[in-house]
């Protein structure tokens, strides 16, 4: 997905800050699902919950830039997986993060449903 870089999302020096690189990728890991006509809290008491995250900050992204939100899911398990995303600018890496997911239902981790792996490729 693309994300233009607006001044709220820099710090004073016009550099995006970066908690908002995290922002970005819940962005385009929500729009998957929004593409599937879903969302990704599925119901009262089933969603998917960030638990672990592994970033690599490479190069910043500045005020106006226009930026390439990719996601996509590297390792499935049975109550979690494991997407791999990146942030470019123009084709150049800027920003990689491994995300991994635990699906809850009533807030206890549950087996995925199948067809929840389907918002995951195109």
């Amino acid at each position: 997905m693309k994300i233009r870089v607006y001044y709220e999302d820099t710090d004073v020096g016009g550099v995006v800050y970066y908690a908002n690189y995290l922002k970005f990728c819940e962005r385009a890991r929500s729009e998957l699902f929004f593409k599937k006509g879903l969302t990704p809290h599925i119901n009262d008491n089933e969603f998917f919950v960030v638990k672990e995250v592994n970033a690599k900050y490479i190069k910043p992204a500045k005020f106006g830039d226009l930026l390439d939100v990719s996601a996509r899911l590297d390792v499935k398990k049975s109550a979690s997986l494991i997407m791999y995303q990146e942030v470019k600018r123009d084709n150049e890496v800027l920003f990689t993060a491994t995300f991994k997911l635990a699906f809850l239902k009533n807030f206890k981790p549950t087996k995925i449903p199948n067809e929840l792996y389907e918002v995951f490729y195109d």
